[in-house]
């Protein structure tokens, strides 16, 4: 079985029609976060976009933003930056989360006076 299609995509429609309140809304802010006239310059905004994807591991939003990327004048050079920038700020939040489970770690070490 296939989890994952690239045809998946087309039935986003009938996704819409099961939840129209949710599917419009969510669809007005994508395309506010898509617009060219932004601050922010199409590309970087898809080169962003791609970089979330690629931590979020979402196969769709992969396929989208690169095509988009592209179409917007990305280069392969700053595709292969917004990865390893996408990686690095991953690898950051890994090290955020071992600063945590080691302080859990040494609090589970403490005794609880109020359980004993």
């Amino acid at each position: 079985m296939e989890y994952q299609a690239r045809s998946d995509i087309q039935t986003v429609p009938a996704l819409i029609a099961l939840a129209p309140a949710e599917g419009q809304t969510f669809l007005a802010f994508n395309a506010a976060v898509e617009r060219e006239d932004g601050s922010i310059p199409r590309k970087y905004r898809e080169l962003i976009a791609l970089g979330v994807a690629l931590t979020t591991q979402c196969a769709y939003c992969i396929d989208m933003h690169t095509r988009h990327a592209r179409e917007h004048g990305a280069t392969k050079e700053e595709l292969a930056e917004a990865a390893f920038v996408a990686a690095a700020v991953r690898a950051g939040g890994t090290l955020a989360h071992a600063l945590m489970a080691l302080r859990l770690f040494d609090s589970a070490a403490t005794p609880n006076p109020d359980k004993g």
